[in-house]
């Protein structure tokens, strides 16, 4: 089945735009958006969803390096065939060619070239720039599989092409051929983010090489056209004194090699350049023609265009031309009826990337969906972000679902219905990452897995989503299931603090900090995910007291002067108090403000969003692209409406950030948004009419868009709170199956000395709550709790609660140890605030740590300092072993002491040195371990002292090279 790049072209015929609309589009969009900060986007030239997506490298490591290029790097290393848009964990760049004159050389640090920004161009579907090492020019253009280079050498008779395939990621497997004097072919399968990834590539030269060689690390092999080797590079020379120009054409597959073959025919069979550019350029007019966006000012219309052709690049087709793909199993399938995928970062992209795809490609999105049920059929699950053949489980949740839902309940509904909601309900019920916790608990509990808070209320928005599709299609029973799961956020909402917090040990994780980023939250801290509630929003108003509480905590979100606390987390950035643009959980919440009194916040906060963290600069972007969704945000707000809860039909109206903005429906349908008297200080509406017809809510109904239309704002430079409070205000409300929250059992964190008192409270009020002490479970038989509860021995409380009218709460359970140690321990060491281990005392209660050091609350961090303790044995006595209990996890910064020495004394100020230990593993040895450092003593003393070194910096092995290591215990035993 082969097709040239018309086919793409035949795509985008069907679009109905005024001959005024079909306008060049592409001189709007400026790839080097993203490139620099912390956007991780790539300047290469892509097809819209293309599979292949050559471009420049130049930079091998790093964070700021995932998309393999930096705006601030001068140097590159040649030109790789994939990239990612974005991410925030590097990978792709798979295969580098490089043109060089003169010496071959195979080390990257010797081939690689400086050049000139001035020198550098790019626009969507062609990149170029010019190697002043080499004097030559370098231009990329694609297709969808193919890349297609032009290298413009100096007159020489010692043009060479480096194809190294070694690059970036750890090869695991490599073969490359020599077909003939025009043709290379070859393979590679290697490890990163994605463990096992396979690509096989074929690529032509339009005029023959006149010599060539393989090398075997780094070793040129006489004599041979295969190498099968881990270390496989090649070159091929030409001739350039009488034609300087190279042309080369590369297809990728992740199939075959007869795949790769396959594929380089479908597309520029005639090798020419500047027509394959053309047709790039036409078929991304053509896709950004489905937004007709009109204002004076060129740089928003520039940021706009970029934002929008970054929204079009990802997912990516991960299928041949004969429609064969390599699925999750490992395994060859072909795609019947449907296109194939990957690159699906859906906790990102679910909450306006593909909202945004719903609304301008039906098509495509039905292909996502039918790709998300063969991944389900093939890797027994729906995808969490699927990269290549691999599912990486990179964050949370499980959002293909959302996708999924919102689709449907968008009119596109041509895929097995019966086999989604399957797939949804084996998603949300299997056996990982807390998600069992979650179904039996009604929470993820923080002594059971890390990012247990972030993670609660992003299972109960699936499960909402579970909700709404079984409700469409007639499932009953799994709408009442799944829409009392949805209310699962009540169980981590703390009524006192107002804030999503952690559940531990019956009650909350303490202390607690909203501004804290710790291991209770994924990328964030509580402010940032205090509000993910966005499938009930007016249910939590309510559990907040009211519309007046509720926008004071959304108000102090915004205003908050106080910074952010506990480990460092590079993904937060683009703040507004606590509010962080640059990363997702962050980007619904603006809109907010629409449900209460001050709806004017929402347009306050989105125009400020829109004209600050977006700039016509390298570092355009106040965060990672990821995929698509930074952009998308920007694409539907500039419009004036925003998908809150993605799998309804609802969109709140924000306000529109240009003159004119007219999406084509599916290609098809137009709809304009009109502002009439935008400048920038009008960024308020005191009218708004659909239709020409007065509008009167703050909410926009899929139903009001679907047929076409306009919705026009009148902007002023004032808020008309009296206009604004008298449209209707949306509603986003469970209101059926309500649950009653679990109880908060508060006591000590896990244990405690003599007597000790717990109380029992609920988020919701006039519940009635039913106890035990004695480990079994409680039922309207038990105790009654009434008033605060002594204990004074190790004691298990377990509550349950109720109310009329609601089903009743999940099982909470308590467990509290007496502690009756006769040692006293003083720390000389500033314990890590995110990592208290519970207390003073938490090296010598009895308590260990768990080789999971981000669950629970018992190891004691300390940070790139020694560590020093004393403790009173209370009189003097024979010490003879002492263990000190350790943790190693090298990629998270936290590395055995180098030596630990133990201290003996009788009066707590004469120290002698008994023992020293040293590190039980190497620093780079990355197996997440916990070891006993133990000290044979075997002498009298009253006071124990252990000093442990820290390791120190990181050195230039270590991907955080430059900080600080971590030093972790729990606990200390002494015999």
């Amino acid at each position: 089945m082969k097709r040239s790049i018309l086919f793409a072209l035949i795509l985008f015929s069907t679009l109905k735009l005024n001959a005024q609309d079909l306008r060049n589009l592409t001189q709007y969009v400026n790839p080097f958006i993203g490139t620099g900060g912390h956007g991780h986007t790539y300047p290469g030239p892509s097809l819209p969803f293309g599979m292949i997506q050559p471009g420049p490298d130049t930079r091998l490591e790093g964070w700021d390096g995932c998309s393999g290029y930096h705006y601030t790097d001068n140097k590159v290393y040649g030109f790789s065939q994939t990239h990612l848009s974005g991410t925030g964990i590097p990978d792709y760049c798979d295969f580098l060619i490089m043109p060089t004159v003169g010496k071959v050389e195979f080390d990257k640090e010797q081939y690689a070239s400086e050049f000139l920004k001035k020198n550098e161009k790019a626009m969507p579907g062609y990149y170029a720039t010019f190697l002043e090492k080499y004097n030559t020019k370098a231009e990329i253009t694609t297709g969808l599989r193919n890349g297609l280079y032009r290298f413009t050498f100096p007159k020489n008779d010692k043009s060479n092409i480096i194809i190294d395939l070694t690059h970036r990621d750890k090869v695991l497997d490599s073969w490359i051929e020599i077909v003939n004097n025009k043709e290379i072919k070859g393979y590679r399968k290697s490890s990163a983010w994605s463990k096992s990834q396979v690509l096989y590539f074929h690529l032509i030269f339009d005029v023959p090489f006149v010599e060539a060689g393989i090398a075997d690390h780094g070793v040129i092999k006489k004599g041979i056209k295969k190498l099968k080797s881990k270390n496989t590079k090649l070159y091929v020379r030409f001739n350039t004194v009488n034609n300087p120009v190279v042309i080369t054409k590369i297809a990728i597959s992740a199939v075959d090699s007869n795949g790769a073959l396959k594929n380089l025919e479908s597309e520029f069979k005639d090798l020419n350049f500047d027509k394959a550019r053309s047709l790039a350029n036409e078929v991304w007019n053509k896709e950004l023609a489905k937004v007709i966006a009109k204002d004076k000012n060129i740089d928003k219309l520039t940021i706009f265009y970029t934002a929008l052709y970054h929204s079009l690049l990802n997912p990516n087709l991960y299928m041949d031309v004969d429609h064969r793909y390599r699925g999750l199993d490992k395994k060859i399938h072909t795609a019947k009826d449907f296109n194939y995928y990957s690159v699906f970062s859906l906790w990102d992209t679910y909450r306006t990337e593909h909202p945004l795809l719903t609304l301008l490609d039906k098509k495509r999105t039905l292909d996502f969906i039918k790709t998300f049920l063969a991944m389900y059929q093939q890797g027994k699950q729906l995808p969490v972000w699927p990269l290549a053949e691999e599912e990486t489980f990179c964050m949370i949740g499980n959002h293909a679902i959302p996708v999924i839902v919102d689709a449907y309940a968008k009119g596109i509904r041509d895929f097995d219905v019966e086999l989604a909601l399957s797939a949804m309900k084996h998603s949300v019920n299997r056996k990982q990452f807390g998600i069992d916790v979650y179904r039996d608990f009604g929470a993820v509990m923080a002594d059971k897995e890390h990012e247990s808070a972030s993670k609660t209320v992003e299972y109960a928005y699936d499960d909402w989503a579970i909700a709404q599709f079984a409700k469409m299609i007639g499932k009953k029973d799994d709408y009442v299931t799944y829409i009392s799961r949805a209310q699962n956020w009540k169980n981590v909402y703390d009524p006192v603090t107002k804030h999503i917090r952690a559940r531990y040990n019956g009650g909350w994780w303490k202390p607690f900090n909203a501004t804290e980023v710790n291991n209770n939250y994924t990328e964030g801290n509580s402010w940032h995910y205090s509000f993910s509630t966005q499938q009930d929003v007016n249910g939590h108003i309510l559990m907040m007291g009211g519309v007046e509480p509720f926008y004071a905590k959304l108000n102090e979100l915004f205003t908050t002067n106080a910074t952010l606390t506990g480990r460092d987390q590079s993904d937060i950035t683009g703040l507004i108090g606590q509010y962080a643009h640059g990363n997702e959980p962050s980007h619904h919440m603006a809109y907010l403000f629409n449900f209460t009194n001050r709806p004017d916040k929402t347009q306050l906060y989105v125009n400020k969003i829109l004209n600050e963290q977006y700039s016509n600069q390298p570092n355009g972007l106040s965060g990672n692209e990821d995929c698509g969704q930074m952009s998308a945000w920007l694409v539907m707000s500039a419009m004036g409406i925003y998908p809150l809860s993605p799998g309804n039909n609802q969109y709140q109206i924000g306000t529109p950030w240009l003159d004119e903005i007219t999406i084509y429906l599916d290609g098809k349908t137009p709809f304009t948004f009109k502002a009439n008297n935008r400048t920038i200080d009008n960024f308020y509406f005191d009218g708004i009419s659909l239709n020409n017809k007065q509008y009167n809510r703050l909410d926009f109904d899929y139903d009001d868009l679907k047929n076409g239309g306009v919705l026009e704002f009148k902007m002023t430079s004032k808020a008309d709170l009296n206009f604004l409070n008298g449209l209707k205000k949306p509603n986003i409300h469970i209101n059926e199956e309500l649950i009653v929250p679990n109880p908060i059992i508060d006591g000590p964190q896990e244990t405690f000395k003599g007597t000790t008192e717990v109380s029992l409270s609920n988020a919701l009020p006039n519940t009635i709550t039913y106890y035990t002490l004695d480990g079994s479970i409680p039922t309207k038989f038990s105790s009654k709790y009434e008033t605060p509860i002594k204990i004074n021995k190790s004691t298990t409380v377990k509550a349950i609660a109720y109310k009329e009218g609601y089903k009743p709460s999940y099982l909470s359970t308590a467990a509290y140890t007496l502690f009756d140690s006769p040692f006293k321990i003083t720390t000389h060491s500033e314990i890590n605030e995110s990592y208290t281990g519970g207390g003073n005392d938490a090296l010598i209660d009895g308590v260990r740590g768990e080789l999971n050091w981000r669950v629970g609350n018992k190891w004691q961090g300390f940070w790139g300092k020694d560590f020093e303790v004393t403790i009173d044995l209370g009189t003097i006595m024979t010490v003879k072993e002492v263990g000190l209990g350790s943790i190693q996890d090298t990629q998270a910064w936290i590395i055995f002491p180098p030596t630990t020495t133990f201290y003996l004394s009788n009066d707590n100020v004469n120290f002698k040195p008994v023992a020293t230990i040293k590190a039980p593993a190497k620093p780079n040895d990355y197996t997440l371990q916990t070891k006993n450092i133990v000290g044979t003593i075997n002498k009298n003393g009253r006071y124990l002292k252990i000093i442990a070194k820290n390791y120190g910096i990181l050195p230039d092995w270590h991907e955080g090279k430059g900080g600080l290591a971590h030093l972790f215990f729990d606990e200390i035993t002494i015999k």
